[in-house]
């Protein structure tokens, strides 16, 4: 054999040799892997009373005992007013929508948008619309759902949430912020925290009020009891909301109230407003709202003349007369009837009661003495020295005493919280840097109806054995196409 015939076979020799060695490095130490789960997406918009709000979640597509572990990734403020003041111009509700819906798009990857359920949940606002006019009700969502349908989403409606649904979904954000309901431990894993106590959720909004928690009794009255199934727990909630008890509506009950005390007179003195404030208001105002009903002889043009006077202990007084605390025999309520079992375990207050008392710099947990003495000092404060204090809250400025009576009135007499239990109950606008409210527990709740993704799997090697092989392979390809061309070479020769 001469020396070309040589050369041939011992590159086509180490053709054989590196292609066995990379064959081998390719089996050696196969690992069995999971690719990360794909992430999924949703968006939940918040229509409230006095505003709309637009949230983008996200979870892995595995889940954690059916349930996702969800997270926030934006929020939007949508324009405007809430979507029940456009009774008489529904095309502006769905247009308002349009600017958050367009953020969405830019922050939902585009291959993934049409498998992006969305939701539009309407709160108390809208459900004193439908006891107005339902045909406007309709109109407005029909208008929304037109805007929205204009994007590509999975549009699953828009409706009117129970008081029911809006507490309890609101429980289960504040417990999921907590990580009550499942936290991720030291060994790496999502597990359902033992030892654990939920806490109960507190919400005022403009239009109504919820309160919900886990009682250590039997609920009697099934319409206040709500179940779920989270991350492989079970729970059993007691919750009601009170349609009419949001702090602008019962405002507007008080000054209704006061009004028709003496319904011969267009001058209303108001204990809850600070001496010297003064401000004029129809009747027509006044009673445009199903929570406060007109008296006969009112006329809707005529205009009142509302005049402050400062006096915490007469505006208190006024107050209570907007509840019901009796309860009947052999039964426990919270007001006007309603049947509750007795608070228990610690609260989180947030939305309303927040507000008004970060304004007044009473959420560090302040004694109950320290906060009646600091709301009885403010309201006592007159309106020219308050303007002066608070030149940038000139807008609301005059409600602040009202409302925190109010807060304190719905807590004692309507909750019945007492001086032992006041300093469980914690007022926070956020848990874990997120803000509190219905759309993360719906998103939440949602996710246990979407069926848990399989993670792909794979084989995998160790990078030194993977980069051995492929550059063993390429040496086989290298020594092959050298033979090949020698011996393409050497015949033409």
């Amino acid at each position: 054999m001469d020396y070309k015939a040589k050369a041939v076979a011992g590159l086509l020799a180490a053709t054989c040799v590196f292609s066995i060695i990379a064959l081998i490095l390719s089996v050696v130490q196969v690992k069995n892997v999971f690719l990360p789960p794909s992430t999924k997406y949703g968006l939940v918009f918040d229509a409230g009373s006095t505003h709309t709000a637009l949230y983008i979640y996200q979870w892995p597509g595995d889940k954690e005992n059916g349930t996702g572990i969800v997270s926030q990734v934006e929020a939007c403020a949508v324009s405007g007013p809430g979507i029940s003041s456009y009774a008489d111009d529904p095309a502006g509700a769905g247009a308002s929508l349009k600017p958050c819906l367009d953020k969405a798009m830019e922050i939902v990857p585009a291959e993934q948008q049409r498998d992006t359920p969305t939701y539009l949940g309407a709160t108390a606002g809208m459900r004193l619309l439908r006891e107005q006019n339902s045909t406007k009700a309709d109109q407005v969502f029909a208008e929304i759902a037109k805007a929205i349908g204009e994007y590509p989403v999975d549009f699953r409606g828009a409706r009117i949430l129970t008081g029911n649904e809006e507490g309890s979904f609101g429980w289960i954000t504040v417990n999921y912020l907590l990580e009550t309901l499942v936290k991720f431990s030291f060994a790496e894993k999502w597990e359902h925290p033992q030892d654990t106590e939920v806490l109960g959720a507190l919400d005022l909004g403009g239009a109504s009020t919820q309160i919900t928690f886990q009682p250590g009794v039997t609920i009697e009255d099934k319409n206040t009891s709500v179940s779920f199934r989270l991350y492989g727990t079970n729970y059993s909630l007691y919750t009601h909301s009170y349609l009419c008890y949001g702090q602008t509506q019962a405002l507007k009950m008080l000054l209704a109230a006061l009004h028709q005390g003496n319904l011969s007179s267009q001058h209303i003195s108001h204990p809850c407003y600070p001496n010297g404030y003064q401000e004029n208001v129809t009747t027509a105002e006044l009673y445009n709202s199903p929570c406060v009903h007109a008296p006969n002889t009112s006329s809707p043009a005529q205009v009142l003349t509302v005049t402050g006077t400062g006096d915490p202990v007469a505006c208190s007084i006024a107050v209570q007369k907007l509840f019901n605390i009796s309860c009947g025999a052999n039964r426990t309520c919270g007001f006007n009837g309603v049947y509750q079992p007795p608070v228990r375990g610690q609260f989180f207050a947030f939305a309303g009661f927040y507000y008004t008392f970060h304004f007044l710099n009473l959420t560090s947990q302040q004694s109950l003495n320290d906060v009646k003495l600091t709301v009885q000092d403010f309201c006592k404060r007159p309106w020219a020295e308050l303007v002066e204090t608070f030149p940038q809250q000139k807008g609301n400025l005059h409600t602040y005493c009202s409302v925190a009576i109010y807060i304190l009135t719905l807590l004692f007499d309507g909750y019945k919280f007492d001086e032992h239990t006041w300093s469980s109950i914690q007022f926070r606008r956020q848990a874990a840097n997120t803000d509190i409210g219905w759309t993360l527990g719906f998103m939440l709740n949602f996710t246990n109806t979407i069926p848990t993704e399989a993670l792909e799997h794979v084989k995998g090697h160790q990078p030194s054995l993977w980069a051995g092989a492929v550059s063993f392979i390429v040496l086989a390809i290298v020594a092959g196409l050298v033979a090949a061309l020698l011996q393409c070479f050497w015949k033409n020769k």
